[in-house]
């Protein structure tokens, strides 16, 4: 990739974003960030960059706001997206599919732009369930995406949008290249709140029981689920080489470094210096039994594959949590770190039906950017709110067709 280049992220604000931003920017690259967040809660900010942050400047399932970014772009890295660990996604899965919204704004502003490579951010969870109901997994290779069923909500948005990028490829010439993330994990990134991924949350949770001194944990589901879990710099290095690269089918992107979450724990625990009493959340999120990452068309296609240890990045994990647990908490108030400000409670539903519990939140407002006139303000939020809650069991009352 040469000198001068200009290069577009989404998501910069978040985990993986920020640190490609940085990535991009060390190499002499014009880096255009954005993200829905305000400037002020991105992970990462980078003053070098042009940001456009915020509900107005950074919200990509606005096409004005994709289009704007996209002027004059060599390169675009669609990384936004509605998510988070799986307590997240499992309990808002509408918003999770929201995000077809920003992909596809994303890579019709892209085209428009006659930019020279589109990356796309899929995920491991786009691959077939029935392939994952033992923890003892076979790793997955990419042809068992299909037949699809990927998981609800979250997975089939990125399944989705995988074939719109093929699509787009085939039809219009765009270059467009996928990667599936397994599990990306490291420092600068989300560790409470709900969002994080399950290396963040088993260090925070150890670090809570270290700072507290009340030695125990909780676990989600029984321990024995197994997973991959892929360090951010070998997640940024293999983004690099996929889209400048020539495979044009997604692709895995994680270790292949099995563990449990039982041993997950028991790495948490080595580095924290500590041992503790494991309460077991059975009915909590947990997601499928098993799942890794089978590393062969990598290794085929890049003589590579993600190398850092789980341990050794755990030990650079725990160590950065832990300084911003102990800048935020003390032994007090450790145990607020734990409330999760998105699964409200609610419990996941396995198959067909709705959340009971959901039935008079108004978080699907959240799905409207804030760009679309009155219905993306708070005096729409505020209509829209009493339309949900008005009458039990009633579908929220509809918006007048082209108000933007």
């Amino acid at each position: 990739m040469p000198k001068s280049k200009t290069v577009v992220i989404t998501g910069a604000g978040g985990f993986i974003g920020g640190h490609l931003a940085a990535h991009f920017l060390s190499a002499g690259h014009k880096v255009v960030a954005a993200d829905i967040k305000p400037l002020d809660e991105w992970y990462q900010v980078h003053r070098k960059a042009q940001n456009h942050a915020g509900p107005v400047k950074g919200d990509c399932r606005d096409f004005k706001v994709c289009r704007a970014i996209c002027r004059g772009a060599d390169e675009v890295y669609q990384l936004a997206a509605d998510m988070g660990g799986m307590g997240f996604i499992e309990n808002n899965k509408a918003l999770c599919m929201l995000s077809v919204l920003t992909n596809t704004h994303m890579i019709l502003a892209a085209q428009e732009a006659g930019v020279d490579r589109f990356f796309y951010a899929s995920s491991a969870c786009v691959y077939n369930a029935d392939k994952q109901k033992n923890p003892n997994i076979t790793a997955l290779k990419e042809a068992d995406a299909y037949p699809g069923l990927p998981e609800d909500g979250y997975g089939w948005e990125k399944l989705f949008s995988e074939r719109m990028c093929r699509h787009f490829r085939e039809d219009f010439g765009l270059n467009t290249r996928v990667a599936r993330f397994h599990n990306v994990y490291g420092p600068e990134g989300t560790w409470e709140g709900g969002r994080e991924k399950a290396p963040a949350a088993i260090c925070r949770k150890v670090i809570a029981a270290v700072v507290s001194g009340k030695h125990e944990i909780e676990i989600w589901g029984d321990g024995t689920q197994t997973r991959s879990f892929m360090y951010i710099d070998d997640c940024v290095k293999g983004i690099n080489l996929i889209t400048h690269s020539n495979i044009l089918e997604p692709i895995n992107l994680g270790s292949s470094e099995l563990v449990s979450i039982n041993q997950l724990v028991d790495i948490a625990e080595e580095i924290g210096g500590v041992k503790l009493q494991r309460r077991y959340k059975l009915d909590a999120p947990k997601g499928v039994a098993g799942r890794n990452s089978d590393n062969t068309k990598i290794q085929q296609y890049l003589n590579w594959e993600p190398s850092t240890t789980l341990r050794a990045g755990m030990e650079r994990t725990y160590r950065w949590i832990y300084e911003q647990f102990t800048a935020k908490y003390t032994a007090k108030t450790a145990h607020k770190s734990s409330i999760s400000t998105f699964t409200k409670g609610s419990h996941p539903i396995p198959g067909d039906g709705f959340n009971p519990e959901s039935k008079f939140m108004e978080t699907w407002t959240q799905g409207i950017p804030a760009g679309y006139g009155s219905a993306g303000g708070a005096t729409g939020r505020k209509r829209a709110g009493k339309a949900v809650g008005a009458k039990r069991g009633k579908a929220p009352a509809k918006r007048k067709a082209g108000r933007r």
